[in-house]
């Protein structure tokens, strides 16, 4: 059934024109908050939630909390194809981490298939509290008895296993960890490290302000890429490990911030 706004002449892909513009807009901006829609078209937000979620009904864009994003099946592999991507690299890297952690230490794992391999890594070290809006890299770590896992409560979203929203982040408040180990979708011209989803930065960036060294993971296959949303600037990183040096411009960016860049073998 085409989605139709009552209120708006209708173009002839069956979308009101307001839809089709707001589609426009999300699709060159990557990410629109409804804040922003609403002074473009100088309506309420109300009316511009409602064309949000018409939208994301008819599957044509994402909603997420405060606005409106490109749908991620669109833009990103599936989880199952992304674990079947640079395999050796990520179990690399994961060991990379592990090896620069040492016993005892306490720990925020993100989510994503790199942060598993590091989870994979760590199965079986006597370490702290591992915390984790991962509940994939929490099944892998509770193979082990060797430390405490803790998963913060939240919505699960995506067949990632993450779990989002305020439980999420309210449970990551009032904790403090040695290392915070962070994921990324790429990286932005000024270096700074990106993801698609809000919610899932919101996250990163809290347990990133929390811990007292942020790593960043990601195989060179970011390095070209970029998402619509900054996690944090690069000067919040202690570190980048990666499966291969970074390229010239990038390489540039890490230095210029002090970013100690660790290349796994």
């Amino acid at each position: 059934m085409p989605v139709v706004s009552i209120d708006t002449p209708s173009t002839a892909d069956g979308l009101s024109e307001r839809q089709s513009r707001i589609l426009e807009i999300v699709q060159a901006r990557g990410f629109a908050s409804i804040e922003q829609l609403s002074a473009i078209f100088a309506v309420s937000a109300q009316t511009i939630r409602r064309e949000v979620i018409r939208l994301d009904a008819a599957g044509l864009l994402q909603r997420f909390h405060g606005g409106a994003g490109i749908p991620e099946d669109n833009i990103r592999l599936g989880y199952r194809q992304k674990q079947e991507v640079a395999v050796c690299s990520k179990a690399r890297i994961g060991r990379a981490v592990a090896g620069l952690v040492p016993d005892g230490a306490s720990i925020y794992l993100d989510v994503g298939t790199t942060v598993d391999a590091v989870a994979t890594a760590l199965a079986g070290r006597p370490l702290g509290v591992i915390c984790t809006n991962s509940m994939s890299a929490a099944a892998i770590l509770a193979q082990s008895r060797a430390a405490e896992v803790y998963v913060t409560g939240g919505r699960v979203r995506g067949p990632d296993g993450s779990l989002v929203g305020e439980a999420a982040t309210s449970a990551l408040a009032p904790i403090t960890v040695d290392f915070a180990v962070v994921g990324c979708s790429g990286f932005a011209l000024d270096g700074c490290p990106t993801d698609f989803d809000p919610q899932k930065v919101a996250i990163k960036r809290m347990a990133i302000d929390n811990a007292r060294t942020a790593i960043i993971v990601a195989d060179s296959s970011k390095f070209d890429h970029a998402a619509v949303m900054r996690i944090a600037p690069l000067r919040s990183f202690k570190m980048l490990v990666s499966d291969r040096k970074p390229h010239d411009a990038l390489g540039r960016r890490l230095r210029a911030a002090r970013v100690d860049v660790r290349v796994a073998v």
